[in-house]
């Protein structure tokens, strides 16, 4: 007996036609997946495919990055530069050299009425390195603004302060490789399944062939949560209360590392008073995980051979987040899980391109790591730039979430943002609105005309986007990877290098400072000031990193003069025969006391509201939302909310619901799952119209990152469901 078909019809892939593939690196999230561009016989992308020789994804692509290709041709994008005198009057065309003008001369208009400091410059974790690198040098050596952050404040600032504070620099230890060495793995706020899927397939292979334990501490039951051998669903908010609970374990039952510990740390002795006091049965009332399993991951952690943890958000996005990263060092130095093979500490970056902001971008200083407060880092920039060290700052800026309450207090009167999108980004949305309203100019510079943000411009300069440009771009494991040109911008859109060097030329009529057009001699500029630094890349050109798939930093000039090849594996920082960056090679244990200025559920608004991604959309969906085969599985935003609570509330699957914060309210179709606890929701946070006006956005003390994950809302069941869902798709037209 036959049973199914007789005759079975193989699925076939439609041909597109391509005649030609071309080389690039994916520009979505941080993995840095390889990837080649299909053109037809016209030079027009129509196709995507993984490279398979690459190590990072090895041939696989996940769903935004098979639909990439579509990012040129698809709608909103800007063709010419455009003027207006007030926000609200209507766009008029300009040319170039006038918008180009009005730049520099609003900038200086603003600053010499003001103080150079009034005139606040933001960009992206999405440009290409080269591109931050050269708008570091305009800001810093010319304009002069201490003013100026990366909207990668708002994803990896909390890893950034984080790994300062307890390693001496920025820079993620470990790499992938280190899934194929574990035999422990810990995921804190981290659900790689949607939010890097690449990374989570390489996990996953490692964990079938090792079978090593996962263990997931996320107050929500996400895809990676229910592939755990342990769900630790956690009281958001208390990861520190839970860490200092597993040292107060480690140490209580002499699990540490204390030779690694005496070798290659400090603060020991203070880190053990500070955790004395969180005993699991203490520890447990207050972060929701029962003290039994506090001590079995406690020991499972410090037993393993090694041991790695891997976060995002759901760490980084708190008022705890810079101390949640400094938690999860101090687990990994106490047993000996810092530079080995399976044992790190590695955050998960956000965006394509957020490790290129913060190694060469000057936002947070100067290049590669170096701090305006040290008066070594500002004679060498100086002098390599041709630039006076008393024109820098002695201390950096404000970090992009503090700028916009200075913009709301009348202190910052000009902006120029850059490829980023404020008005669906940042927490409070309401409150970021009547800010920028305040602005006596704005220009913003996007590849899409239609941002939210850019409603509040003076001026927008048209730029492209990805693959029309040139550059690399440094992934979560510190892999720099190159993308090539394979389309123009659009109309008169321009790349934002050449936006950047026609700006500078402008700033810079005397020509004291060099501004190279070409991305490959920008990068050998970068690392000829690599040298010696952590991240090290003098040994690299863009050949070389399209030849091998991309390199990990550091890899020095040396190295290659001796002919030694880059890895084609992992290369791990702090290595047993390596040394911190602090100045006696050590890191610092320190000790975490747990400050609870959360703000939380109550009878008002009975429910946490938690945010996270989609593995369909990416941050805003200005770029997803307009590609149909994204944009398919969620074109509107919903919550996920826990049965019981959608019965008592007369909701059923489908209905419309107006969730309401202390901040604004917003519209979004319930879904019921049993993914969340009954007093909490999940809502995705790609919409603009929706999450970030709930959101409250108290900052981390330390690193300015505003916490989207711990707010309160209530529910509200709308009456009127046919006219909730005409209102829904009305929002949601580009």
């Amino acid at each position: 007996m036959l049973f199914g078909r007789t005759q079975k019809n193989p699925i076939k892939i439609a041909d597109k036609g391509v005649v030609e593939w071309q080389y690039a690196t994916c520009g979505y999230c941080s993995t840095g997946c390889s990837i080649e561009v299909g053109l037809n016989a016209d030079g027009k992308p129509v196709a995507s495919r993984g490279v398979a020789d690459a190590d990072v994804n090895r041939g696989k692509l996940c769903l935004k990055g098979i639909f990439e290709h579509e990012l040129f041709a698809s709608a909103g994008r800007g063709t010419q530069p455009l003027i207006r005198g007030h926000w609200h009057d209507a766009w008029q065309p300009t040319d170039w050299n006038s918008a180009l003008d009005k730049v520099h001369d609003e900038i200086r208009r603003v600053q010499a009425k003001y103080g150079p400091d009034s005139v606040a410059i933001i960009s992206t974790g999405q440009m290409l390195t080269e591109e931050f690198y050269t708008l570091g040098k305009l800001t810093r050596g010319l304009i002069g603004t201490n003013n100026y952050d990366g909207n990668t404040t708002l994803c990896m600032a909390s890893a950034v302060s984080g790994y300062k504070r307890s390693f001496g620099s920025d820079g993620p230890p470990g790499c992938y490789e280190d899934f194929e060495h574990t035999d422990c793995l810990i995921a804190w706020g981290s659900n790689l399944p949607e939010q890097h899927p690449i990374i989570y397939w390489r996990m996953k292979e490692a964990q079938e062939r090792r079978g090593f334990p996962l263990i997931v501490v996320d107050p929500r039951v996400t895809m990676l949560a229910q592939n755990a051998h342990m769900h630790l669903a956690i009281t958001p908010g208390t990861d520190v209360v839970l860490q200092n609970a597993l040292m107060h374990v480690i140490f209580a039952e002499g699990l540490e590392d204390s030779r690694y510990i005496a070798a290659n740390t400090n603060g020991v002795d203070e880190l053990r008073t500070l955790v004395a006091s969180y005993d699991p049965v203490t520890a447990s009332k207050i972060c929701g995980i029962d003290e039994d399993t506090i001590r079995v991951v406690a020991r499972t952690l410090a037993k393993a051979g090694a041991a790695m943890q891997i976060w995002t958000m759901g760490i980084n996005q708190s008022t705890h987040g810079s101390d949640g990263v400094v938690g999860i060092n101090n687990l990994a130095l106490i047993t000996g899980n810092i530079g080995k093979p399976g044992g790190t500490s590695l955050s998960i970056t956000g965006q394509c391109n957020a490790m290129g902001t913060r190694e060469w971008s000057s936002c947070s200083g100067l290049p590669n790591y170096r701090y305006l407060e040290n008066p070594q880092h500002r004679e060498e920039v100086a002098k390599f730039w041709n630039v006076d060290p008393e024109f820098f700052p002695k201390k950096r800026g404000m970090f992009q979430t503090d700028i916009y309450q200075a913009m709301e207090a009348g202190q910052i009167k000009g902006m120029w943002l850059i490829a980023t999108n404020p008005m669906s980004s940042l927490p409070n949305t309401a409150r970021i609105r009547k800010a920028m309203e305040k602005l006596e100019f704005c220009c913003v510079q996007d590849c899409y005309q239609d941002t939210e943000s850019a409603q509040y411009a003076h001026l927008y300069l048209p730029a492209g986007t990805w693959a029309e440009k040139e550059g690399v771009m440094t992934n979560t494991e510190r892999r720099i990877n190159l993308i090539n040109p394979i389309a123009t911008p659009p109309g008169k859109a321009k790349p934002d290098l050449w936006i950047f060097n026609r700006v500078a030329e402008r700033f810079n009529k005397d020509g004291k400072l060099s501004f190279p057009e070409k991305a490959a001699d920008i990068f050998l500029e970068m690392g000829e000031l690599s040298k010696g630094r952590l991240a090290d890349i003098s040994g690299m050109n863009h050949a070389l990193l399209e030849k091998n798939r991309g390199i990990q930093w550091p890899y020095t000039a040396k190295q290659a003069a001796q002919g030694i090849a880059p890895p084609k594996g992992g290369k791990r920082l702090y290595t047993e025969d390596g040394v911190f960056s602090y100045p006696d090679g050590k890191a610092k244990l320190i000790p975490l006391p747990f400050i609870d200025n959360n703000e939380t559920p109550d009878e008002s608004f009975p429910f946490w509201l938690n945010t996270g991604r989609l593995i369909e959309h990416w941050h805003g969906r200005t770029k997803t939302g307009k590609i149909g085969n994204n944009n398919k599985f969620s074109p509107i935003p919903f919550i996920e909310i826990n049965p019981d609570a959608a019965a008592e509330l007369g909701i059923q699957r489908g209905d419309y619901v107006r969730l309401v914060s202390r901040r604004s309210d917003a519209l979004a179709m319930a879904m019921p799952t049993q993914r969340v606890p009954k007093n909490m929701v999940f809502l995705p946070f790609h919409f603009h119209d929706c999450a970030n006006r709930l959101t409250l956005g108290l900052l981390d003390p330390h690193s300015r990152q505003p916490a989207y994950k711990q707010s309160a809302v209530r529910i509200e069941r709308i009456a009127d469901q046919q006219a909730a869902a005409k209102l829904s798709m009305e929002m949601r037209k580009f």
